[in-house]
């Protein structure tokens, strides 16, 4: 089981010693949360309707995990994985996409208590609403934040484009 938590644990070291972060996340060989993952974003065409799919495949490289959505655990929404769709730089309406996260893996920890976490490849996915006439191509952010048994790495935005199969 995990036993780091990014935000709350790097809070606490900052707080108690002064730091601006734990001396042990910014060992050289740290890496921030992007370089943990392989990420690829694809569109299917609109249907009659306007809505499209688009899926957000997710490489998690071992040993390292993400926090699901919803982690289940109120101390660590701020590291849950999150995707934001957008267009040509704004955001897309929420009424107008539907993302459907992957359940995930429970883990019972004894001090951090229950949480989920996503291991190994994941796939997201969001059905968004198209204007008629509407091609140009979305914008998709995910924030994550990947730690493995002992450390957390330094958490990411990945932005990419979902290109058409």
């Amino acid at each position: 089981m995990s036993r780091c938590h990014f935000p709350a644990r790097l809070a606490l070291v900052s707080l108690a010693t002064g730091l601006l972060f734990a001396p042990s996340l910014v060992a050289a060989d740290f890496k921030e949360s992007k370089d943990a993952v392989k990420i690829t974003a694809t569109a299917d065409k609109p249907n009659a309707e306007g809505l499209q799919t688009v899926t957000i495949a997710i490489d998690i490289q071992q040993p390292w995990h993400l926090y699901a959505n919803p982690v289940r655990n109120e101390d660590m929404v701020g590291s849950q994985t999150v995707v934001k769709l957008s267009q040509a730089g704004k955001n897309l309406k929420p009424e107008d996409v539907k993302i459907k996260y992957p359940a995930g893996r429970e883990v019972k920890d004894p001090t951090a208590g229950t949480y989920w976490i996503y291991e190994g490849k994941v796939e997201i996915t969001a059905v968004v609403q198209r204007g008629k006439e509407d091609t140009a191509v979305l914008e998709v952010a995910v924030q994550l934040s990947a730690c493995d048994e002992s450390k957390c790495l330094l958490p990411s935005n990945v932005k990419l484009k979902a290109e058409a199969k």
